[in-house]
């Protein structure tokens, strides 16, 4: 069987229009839904499975059915899982996070890169093709603060990112009515939230 061989440029054209066009999809018999929580803005991503009907009883030619409850998921997918969404690589995931980390007010933004590599690849005119638009100005924390979930979660302070892992983890149960799907395993105690002040495009994993 012969294949044709593009050429570098056609290569890159392919490339292109592979970025240009691309959106978000669900996984087959899946729809995309979010769970919310007592706070407005904090939307969890999860996938909603579609079950297949059971068959309980009946003949060959008269089969009786009895439809399955869709089971939700978490959906780890970000915005590449909704149909919905207008994907644009060149603008980088939604700032999600930024208003939970602006209102703790312990943040503040640099004015200037601190790494000297930094500052040079940034001036470096050649490599504007290949930089990212949506780069961010770094933060820190302000003086006599911390800023992780963990010194969050030890002085009491509930933040939106727990709440939104707490939402997770449940798994919309409160949606299900069968109770052998809304049994849930007793968990571990291990409890992580990598969403630092840098990444506020991302979920609280």
């Amino acid at each position: 069987m012969s294949t044709t061989t593009l050429t570098r440029r056609e290569q890159r054209a392919k490339a292109q229009h592979f970025i240009d066009t691309l959106e978000g999809t669900a996984f087959p018999n899946s729809k995309r839904i979010y769970v919310t929580g007592s706070q407005h803005d904090i939307r969890v991503p999860m996938r909603e499975i579609q079950l297949s009907p059971t068959l309980v009883s009946g003949t060959k030619d008269h089969p009786q059915y009895e439809e399955n409850e869709a089971i939700p998921v978490y959906d780890t997918s970000g915005p590449y899982g909704d149909p919905d969404i207008a994907i644009n690589i060149q603008q980088g995931l939604a700032k999600l996070r930024q208003p939970w980390i602006e209102a703790r007010a312990d943040v503040e933004t640099l004015s200037d890169r601190s790494s000297a590599y930094t500052r040079e690849r940034l001036t470096d005119e050649g490599l504007d093709a290949l930089r990212f638009t949506g780069l961010l100005t770094p933060k820190r924390a302000k003086a006599g603060h911390r800023v992780t979930q963990l010194h969050y979660a030890r002085n009491g302070i509930v933040t939106p990112e727990m709440a939104f892992i707490a939402i997770r983890e449940n798994m919309g149960r409160e949606r299900i009515r069968s109770e052998v799907l809304r049994h849930q395993h007793p968990g571990r105690k291990l409890w992580r939230a990598p969403a630092g002040k840098h990444h506020p495009g991302v979920c609280a994993r």
